[in-house]
């Protein structure tokens, strides 16, 4: 049998189209103990069809638990007659893609295993103790299941949600139950075809170092995981729901400054709220009841759809996925657009302006938003008195727009730059925490004096895909908090007679126009990851001296060298350059974490008086944007070797 399998696997790499290390992958998957029919009827499908490619991008590799855990495709491009088995709802395939670079139970179990192992070295006199939560995505149920059965499987309790909750809830929870580790099973704003696996440590926040490397080595070193695991030496699935939803909603509220306004302005607004088919629907439309602001839901995408059928893509960043909501707004006359992705992390809006049209914003404008409206009023109110201003601050990463650095200056605190991605974000709020001596029983006003005194406290954090965070309970971005955010500045600037669009505006008009824009080259598969990896490299390697008719001023490249933020703490490496372009304009460039694609952030900004045409200032500014974009897309192709 495997001599035969070794026949046509070797004369596919002599023909040039299979790779050496998918051979091997293939080969040591059909030699494994527990593996079923299902899976050899799959890969024998695809070598009899020819679909070489296909299994390149199934087995290059073996899928790479990285620094915050899983992604990758759980359905095939090809899907094989042993997959679809007998479809399930919605048409889904039977059983996820086989394949050792594929989203299945086979690397779902592996994960699992070498996480408790980890959390048992970790926690020696203590059995493991995990909890589980899963979006609506395709497999998304059976992989929580399975993953929390594993836990058992090792004398662990694990707290499994009864339905599909989202990506903050979890973190939440993970504190609130006084967990070692959280694990959300969910691919975020990905295309349908794709799943992932989200790992959370004790603070609540997404697994940073010294533990990301010690749970990845672990994981590695798991070579057969249990394929059916079951509770044993008292091991246990616990179900968990209403009590977590509620005491969630609860420290949701802690979010609102102008409560009274909120009160009286909310009812006056008209919101558009679609979950996108995701977790959203658990949370925002109880907490946009209890705190009476009007709004109506997108019945057609309030139902959770592993599909995502309304949509080209589940992603709030794209104005696409918002098109639907924007018409139902439009009849209703609302105010504003809200829409959450699959497992309610992230937010995108659309803002009604004078002549009736909806206007999408940013990312960074609605983070810049919130961040202003959080320090203006917090001061205002007394929560942050004259003097101490330094000891608050706002959180970005270095690929948020420098206008909150400025607002955070203009106001005398700290802005706090962090790495591509919230768990560092997360990571700094653990820090604080510890400094002030942790919250115990304290109220937030309490808790938010102790901070100021003793630490530092956190006023807002975000980063420019569209992920936002006002206060220190839940250590990820969270929109159902956004939502709540955004609504009671919206009722804010109701109360004196302007839009968010009107708000943005006077921000423009005090601390200067900042524009950015993000560019994506995507390049999947096998091949592309090399592209990537090129492109990347040769960046590092051979930095252009001009870019797009700009002078490169200077290059900071995180991979080399050490790199410290304003606090004194060493950043990790990561492969991301930044290229200072002069006059307040910049390039950052990175692989994506989570995507087969290149990124490209472009920065740029000019001042604007109160007599200047911002219409004009904004278009000839984003203009210089594209142009620097346009160059970019050539010389990258031609760095990739595409």
């Amino acid at each position: 049998m495997k001599a035969d399998w070794n026949h046509r696997l070797e004369g596919a790499i002599q023909a040039g189209d299979l790779l050496e290390d998918s051979k091997k992958n293939i080969l040591r998957l059909l030699s494994s103990s527990g593996m079923g029919t299902r899976v050899e009827d799959s890969m024998r499908e695809l070598v009899d069809a020819g679909a070489w490619g296909e299994l390149n991008d199934r087995f290059y590799r073996t899928l790479a638990f990285g620094t915050g855990g899983l992604r990758g495709r759980t359905i095939g491009k090809v899907v094989t007659k042993a997959e679809m088995g007998k479809p399930a709802a919605l048409g889904r395939p039977e059983f996820p893609a086989v394949g050792t670079n594929c989203m299945n139970e086979g690397n779902v179990a592996r994960a699992t295993q070498g996480l408790v192992n980890y959390l048992k070295k970790m926690f020696p006199k203590d059995l493991p103790k995990v909890v589980f939560a899963h979006d609506t995505r395709f497999f998304s149920r059976e992989f929580a299941d399975l993953a929390a059965r594993t836990v058992a499987a090792a004398g662990g309790t694990a707290y499994l949600f009864s339905e599909d909750r989202s990506t903050p809830e979890l973190s939440f929870a993970l504190r609130y139950l006084g967990a070692q580790a959280g694990v959300e099973v969910t691919a975020s704003h990905n295309p349908s075809h794709d799943n992932g696996y989200k790992v959370y440590f004790s603070d609540g926040a997404q697994i940073v170092e010294p533990h990301a490397s010690g749970i990845i080595r672990e994981v590695e070193a798991v070579q057969e995981p249990e394929a059916n695991p079951q509770p044993q030496n008292g091991g246990k699935v616990v179900t968990v729901g209403q009590e977590l939803d509620q005491a969630y909603l609860e420290a949701l509220k802690e979010l609102i400054v102008e409560e009274e306004i909120l009160r009286k302005e909310g009812g006056k607004l008209k919101v558009v709220f679609t979950p996108l088919h995701g977790t959203g629907v658990r949370i925002v439309p109880k907490l946009l009841r209890d705190v009476g602001v009007g709004f109506s839901l997108v019945e057609e995408q309030s139902v959770g759809d592993g599909r995502f059928p309304t949509v080209k893509s589940p992603n709030p960043e794209n104005g696409e996925a918002l098109a639907i909501g924007i018409e139902q707004a439009k009849r209703e006359g609302a105010d504003l657009v809200v829409a959450t992705d699959p497992d309610a992390d992230r937010m995108g809006v659309a803002v009604r302006n004078r002549k009736g049209e909806y206007e999408l914003i940013t990312g960074n404008q609605i983070g810049s938003l919130l961040a202003s409206y959080r320090i203006e009023r917090m001061r205002s109110k007394g929560w942050i008195r004259p003097g101490e201003e330094k000891n608050c601050c706002l959180i970005k990463t270095f690929v948020t727009t420098d206008l909150q650095k400025e607002m955070a200056g203009a106001a005398g605190m700290k802005c706090v730059e962090t790495l591509t991605g919230f768990k560092y974000i997360g990571e700094k709020l653990g820090m604080y925490e510890k400094k002030a001596g942790g919250r115990g029983k304290m109220g937030a006003e309490e808790w938010r004096k102790r901070r100021i005194e003793a630490s530092t406290f956190f006023v807002f954090g975000g980063e420019e895909s569209y992920g936002y965070s006002g206060g220190d309970f839940v250590r990820d971005k969270d929109a159902n908090g956004a939502v709540l955010m955004l609504v009671e500045a919206a009722a804010w600037a109701k109360s004196q007679g302007r839009n968010l669009l009107e708000e943005m505006d006077l921000i423009y008009r005090k601390h200067g126009l900042y524009l950015e824009k993000l560019g994506t080259i995507e390049m999947p598969g096998a091949e592309g990851a090399k592209q990537i990896a090129r492109a990347v490299g040769s960046y590092q390697d051979k930095p252009p001296k001009v870019w797009g008719g700009r002078k490169v001023m200077g290059v900071q490249d995180y991979e080399k060298g050490m790199h410290v933020d304003v606090e004194g703490q060493e950043l990790p490496k990561e492969r991301m350059l930044i290229f200072d372009l002069g006059d307040g304009f910049r390039v950052a460039v990175r692989a994506s974490g989570t995507e087969p694609k290149m990124k490209c952030y472009f920065f740029g900004k000019r001042k604007v008086g109160s007599g200047q045409n911002l219409v004009k200032s904004k278009e000839e500014l984003g203009n210089e944007l594209t142009s620097l974009w346009d160059w970019t897309q050539k010389d990258a192709k031609t760095r990739a070797g595409g």
